[in-house]
């Protein structure tokens, strides 16, 4: 919520199955989809992103450079966002905007943001479902029992016809956390079914809640084991839930909400950098063959922004033009792994020396690790949100 504008690997990491009727790439550049921005060229103008963009994601923290003031941006823009998000999330007007976005999605995108690729182990099935702009709700399913759960629902026409599609009993909503764009569709899909739970935590306000989670609490749905993890900081209450793939002979799956996204990670609204790393760590824990799945489609911008940090990260580079390449195409991006995710997503790098040089950090005498971690955190967080404003 309120992250990222649009946005959306290597081809799929190994391992993955690719989908059914999906090109493998090479990873050749090209032009992206008008709107999304755009690659190629030299540093100057990496990814389509001119140099007095560059010249304000390089500044110091204390710096202004001209161009910043020759595009009329300032502090004042990010501050205006943190007002937005208090009457998104604590006002009755947060549910109207939402109505407006399902609204204006369904019209703009009939057939969603982005081409759905399912991929199937064994004995389950997750259906990547696109909705609003560029938000992802998940439907997981036990093929042998045709009994499925839903990650993050937020428009219920798009996964009921998703449901009926696949023929199969929702028996559980999973809420990564209470912005609208992520549980919008709960009440709806629970006249619908009637036997349906509503998952996630006591502390975010997610409607319709009928189970509230703690930390490290497992749900069975069929032969589908999912475990809550608590990963405070885009809001107090964030959760995100992994599944179990031992018995299906996959890896485990990282449904991440709005906490890590490709190459990016959510803002936190509720939470401090030092909070946030902390989460960032939870999932980090996991293991790098985890499968990430991610709340939006923003792994173009994330890319484009964590290539004018790092110049020279040839994994960065390849995964970028490979992601263009999806775009042009409107093919999802998801999902990569998280040992992927460590070799670019700045927000993963905090403990990289090539990321914190690039910044101008340096760690302080008698600093600890982590909590010099948090500094770089809250830097690459700002210039990110310098770079949205732009």
């Amino acid at each position: 919520m309120l992250d990222t504008p649009l946005a959306a690997g290597t081809p799929p990491p190994q391992g993955i199955p690719q989908a059914a009727g999906t090109p493998r790439h090479s990873g050749g550049a090209g032009s992206t989809p008008q709107g999304a921005g755009g690659t190629g060229g030299s540093c100057h103008r990496r990814a389509g992103v001119r140099w007095d963009v560059t010249c304000r994601l390089l500044a110091p923290p204390t710096g202004t450079c001209r161009a910043q003031k020759t595009r009329g941006f300032s502090t004042g823009h990010l501050g205006r966002t943190r007002s937005w998000y208090s009457l998104y999330a604590r006002t009755r007007l947060g549910y109207l905007f939402y109505q407006r976005q399902v609204k204006k999605a369904r019209e703009r995108y009939p057939h969603g943001h982005s081409v759905p690729q399912p991929y199937c182990f064994p004995g389950v099935k997750i259906l990547p479902i696109p909705v609003l702009s560029n938000n992802y709700s998940y439907l997981v399913i036990d093929t042998g029992s045709s009994q499925a759960a839903v990650i993050d629902p937020s428009d219920p026409l798009a996964v009921q016809a998703a449901i009926e599609q696949e023929g199969v009993i929702l028996e559980a909503i999973f809420c990564t956390h209470k912005h609208w764009d992520h549980s919008g569709g709960n009440e709806v899909l629970c006249q619908q079914h009637s036997s349906c739970r509503v998952y996630g935590s006591a502390l975010d306000a997610i409607p319709r809640l009928t189970n509230p989670l703690a930390d490290r609490e497992t749900v069975t749905v069929g032969r589908l084991t999912f475990e809550a993890l608590a990963t405070p900081g885009h809001t107090v209450g964030h959760m995100v839930y992994v599944l179990d793939g031992g018995p299906f002979g996959s890896p485990p799956c990282l449904f991440s909400g709005d906490l890590l996204f490709l190459a990016g990670c959510g803002r936190p609204f509720e939470g401090s950098p030092e909070t946030m790393l902390a989460s960032l760590d939870v999932a980090v824990g996991l293991g790098e063959d985890t499968l990430l799945w991610p709340g939006h489609e923003y792994a173009l911008e994330c890319l484009t922004f964590a290539s004018l940090l790092e110049l020279d990260n040839p994994a960065l580079e390849q995964k970028l033009q490979w992601v263009v390449q999806q775009r042009q195409e409107k093919r999802s991006t998801c999902p990569s792994t998280l040992g992927e995710e460590q070799t670019y997503n700045p927000f993963l790098r905090t403990h990289q020396p090539e990321l914190q040089e690039a910044l101008g950090l340096w760690q302080a005498g008698g600093e600890d690790p982590d909590a010099f971690r948090a500094r770089v955190l809250k830097e690459v967080r700002r210039r990110k949100d310098l770079y949205q404003a732009t």
